[in-house]
């Protein structure tokens, strides 16, 4: 009767260690879980602007560079994918691009389109291109004229009203020991991918 118990527990206890040693084997064979993650990317344009001029036919503006926010590159893509057309075309930039827009300001009906950049801390300038016969044309924007550089401190703004483009230009003024600041429009005309620039005399 105990040879019998003996032989049923020590039956018992070997299955236990069998059961066990399977356990922990199938626990190793079995790879951990492990969490994934996905790492965001920097974005590497400081500045994007999709600008469409019809359906199919779009222009894509962006600058790149690394270290100071002044210096880099800009690049402009035109993809007309009814034509299945592409072309594109990069410049160096010396200050931050801020905004970017389409005119046709001389009426061509060629798209220009106007790279707004800050040049100093409080000083903007544009980059103007105008895409025709397949190729982009680079046009010389003109600066302030001297007279108002005299008293120019920056903070001017480019603007568009009713299809033209001005700009406002604050001018501060010192007299008597008082000072004012008066705010100047400058107007643009286009012609034969030349500029000209008159002053809004307000009334």
């Amino acid at each position: 009767m105990k040879l019998n118990a003996i032989r049923c527990m020590i039956f018992i206890l070997g299955c236990s260690l069998a059961i066990a040693a399977c356990t922990d084997r199938d626990a190793a064979s079995t790879p951990a879980k492990t969490e994934k993650t996905t790492a965001k990317s920097a974005n590497p344009f400081p500045f994007y602007k999709h600008i469409e001029i019809k359906p199919g036919y779009h222009f894509e503006v962006v600058s790149w560079g690394k270290g100071i926010d002044t210096l880099g590159g800009y690049l402009i893509l035109m993809s007309d994918s009814v034509r299945n057309n592409y072309r594109s075309v990069a410049g160096e930039r010396k200050g931050i691009i801020t905004d970017a827009w389409n005119m046709d300001l001389d009426n061509d009906g060629n798209p220009e389109l106007y790279i707004q950049y800050v040049v100093r801390k409080n000083v903007s300038d544009l980059n103007v291109y105008e895409f025709s016969g397949n190729s982009f044309d680079k046009i010389s924007f003109p600066g302030l004229n001297s007279n108002l550089k005299k008293n120019y401190q920056g903070n001017d703004k480019f603007f568009i009203k009713s299809g033209e483009l001005y700009r406002s230009v604050p001018i501060v003024e010192t007299d008597s020991n008082k000072t004012t600041t008066l705010i100047k429009t400058i107007k643009y005309r286009l012609s034969g991918n030349s500029f000209s620039t008159s002053e809004v005399v307000e009334r």
